[in-house]
């Protein structure tokens, strides 16, 4: 199973789609608070559809605290525009993390300058700043289900 984590996300319709995505590709959602919303927000719940009471769905309060329970190692990969390697260069398995900061900030620098080996970055022309994060997690973990799937890289 995949585990998807959202460090402070921001807008209910991303975390709904994500959600529902979770659900679909049978992947564990990670909430790490503060939110920008609260869990049970109507936004939330429509996005996420009839999917939201499926979803397998942790809550931590905070990234300190979800990271002493999973320390970074080769089963994570944190998405950010900072990165050099891009996501379909890197291998990925069942049970790893893929991780994904705030809407309107990304990770924290620190995490991404102290696990640069760790990092991902989606190709955008250089006309794009950023994606959507439901967009931005939708790439990353159908191309990490396709590895896992097949037993192959790209």
């Amino acid at each position: 199973m995949l585990n998807i984590v959202l460090v402070e996300p921001k807008i209910p319709p991303n975390t709904g789609n994500i959600g529902r995505l979770c659900v679909n590709l049978g992947a564990r959602l990670h909430l790490v608070e503060p939110l920008g919303f609260d869990i049970g927000q109507k936004a939330l719940r429509r996005a996420g559809l009839d999917y939201w009471k499926e979803l397998d769905l942790t809550l931590w309060s905070s990234l300190g605290t979800f990271l002493s329970r999973h320390p970074i190692d080769g089963s994570f990969h944190l998405a950010t525009t900072k990165a050099e390697r891009l996501y379909w260069d890197d291998r990925y398995e069942r049970d790893d993390f893929l991780i994904f900061g705030s809407e309107t900030e990304g990770l924290p620098a620190d995490l991404i300058e102290e696990n640069m080996q760790r990092c991902i970055k989606i190709p955008m022309s250089e006309k794009g700043r950023s994606l959507n994060l439901s967009v931005s997690v939708g790439i990353v973990a159908y191309e990490a289900l396709r590895q896992i799937e097949t037993g192959s890289e790209r």
